[in-house]
């Protein structure tokens, strides 16, 4: 967990202050032990920061997880596309290699899972709120694979397109629960696979 010293270094360099930090102790509480196992009291001890900062800045903790929610899938969506966008050849071979993007990823020390998967496993499965925010997030990254997949195969870039997001799925769910990067290596020669039919 970060101390309140390097949150305070980061929102400083990002022009934040205390909503910054909130934003920062948040993800990395959340990720490292789930939304609902992290108390606002846990949150606003590590952001260094009063409740009432929290609640005039949020509203409330499912405010918080909101925008930390909104805030990672964007920071991952970007950092995706960029990676994606760098790997060389044509669409064919970016949407084989772009399971060693993730395998990148996978290994860096922060890997907790997907933020989107986890809050929608770990809340109500009646309550859509973070299933819509998670649908959002997911849809920029299917628009990015459906755009390569209309190359790599025009007869049926929408089937490729959920093939791969399924593969992307399950490795980094499988990342997850056994922290062995190699999945990602598995999920790039079953995507080879997919790519040859």
């Amino acid at each position: 967990m970060a101390t309140v010293i390097e949150l305070e270094k980061a929102a400083e360099g990002r022009g934040g202050g205390a909503k910054e930090r909130l934003l920062l102790a948040a993800s990395d509480l959340f990720c490292r032990q789930g939304i609902n196992a992290t108390g606002v009291d846990a949150v606003v001890a590590a952001a260094g920061t009063a409740k009432t900062t929290l609640y005039k800045a949020f509203g409330s903790k499912e405010g918080l997880v909101e925008a930390v929610l909104e805030r990672e899938g964007e920071q991952w969506r970007k950092w995706f596309v960029a990676e994606v966008d760098a790997i060389p050849g044509d669409a064919t071979n970016k949407l084989v290699n772009l399971f060693d993007v993730l395998k990148r990823w996978f290994c860096e020390e922060n890997f907790f899972g997907c933020p989107f998967i986890n809050a929608v496993g770990e809340h109500d499965k009646d309550d859509d709120r973070l299933r819509d925010i998670a649908i959002r997030h997911k849809t920029v990254v299917l628009d990015k694979i459906r755009d390569l997949a209309k190359d790599a195969r025009p007869s049926d870039p929408e089937g490729l397109t959920h093939e791969l997001a399924i593969l992307i799925d399950g490795a980094i769910v499988a990342a997850l629960i056994t922290r062995d990067p190699s999945v990602a290596d598995h999920a790039r020669n079953a995507a080879a696979r997919v790519l040859m039919k």
